[in-house]
């Protein structure tokens, strides 16, 4: 294309091609998720209380499971991969409250346990 015509199209592409960059720009940077904060917080959170609530006694595989997962998720994110980081986020919350499950009806196991123990003293039967 020579003369008028090519001076046409680069008086209309050239605005054209400037104006669309930095829209395409824009759009890429809308579309990239976020990084799943919340999830990764509640999850370390609920791995905490597990250890605290001394789950690796009765629940180590579910609290090793609970950490890997997080691990996982902070390596997804790390690739930018904020889906799948936040299905790790929530698996490793998931496993870690499992861990906590174990502890909680020992617990709970024991003050039955010690109530009915008081009780039969109370009434005179024997422990």
């Amino acid at each position: 294309m020579q003369g008028p015509d090519r001076s046409i199209m680069k008086h209309f592409l050239r605005p054209a091609a400037l104006a669309l960059g930095p829209i395409l720009l824009l759009a890429a940077c809308a579309s990239t998720p976020q990084p799943p904060t919340a999830s990764l917080t509640e999850a370390r959170r609920a791995i905490q209380s597990a250890e605290q609530a001394d789950a690796r006694q009765y629940a180590g595989a579910e609290l090793d499971e609970a950490r890997r997962q997080l691990t996982m998720a902070e390596r997804a994110v790390e690739r930018e991969r904020m889906t799948e980081a936040e299905r790790f986020a929530r698996q490793s919350q998931i496993a870690a409250e499992l861990a906590m499950a174990p502890p909680q009806i020992n617990h709970e196991l024991r003050r039955s346990t010690d109530a009915l123990i008081e009780e039969m003293r109370r009434t005179g039967g024997r422990p």
